[in-house]
């Protein structure tokens, strides 16, 4: 399946800090795979139009029921606005329904990183994992 590319919605001040989460779910089903697979470009245009928003990209493994998400923010505060807003809240709730495992992490990044890669988060998320 088609990963969604790294898209900045809107561009951050120049030498600004970035929040960053990078998450790792994967679903109990092929068949929960496909409706998280459904609902993610959906919520990939909700982040895209998201105050704060400086940058998302998915990676889908729908086969393998895995899915990466990563984004930057113009601070912790505006991803937990999104987090809490509509539509993410209400998917978010009913994709628990159907998860196997779930993994976040959080960093900071100077702005001067965009566009971020999948290494630096997979590597986190791996280490996430480990202490978990």
């Amino acid at each position: 399946m088609p990963d969604i590319p790294w898209s900045t919605p809107t561009p951050p001040a120049a030498g600004a800090e970035l929040y960053v989460m990078a998450s790792r779910f994967e679903t109990e089903t092929l068949i929960g795979a496909l409706r998280f697979f459904l609902k993610a470009p959906g919520i990939i245009r909700q982040i895209r139009s998201a105050p704060g928003a400086h940058g998302v990209a998915l990676r889908a493994r729908v086969l393998r029921r895995t899915f990466l998400t990563l984004s930057a923010w113009e601070d912790r505060d505006a991803l937990y606005r999104f987090a809490r807003s509509e539509p993410h809240r209400s998917s978010s709730r009913a994709a628990a329904g159907f998860m196997k495992e779930s993994a976040f992490t959080f960093w900071t990044v100077p702005a001067s990183e965009l566009p971020l890669g999948w290494a630096e988060a997979e590597r986190r998320l791996v280490e996430q994992q480990s202490r978990a």
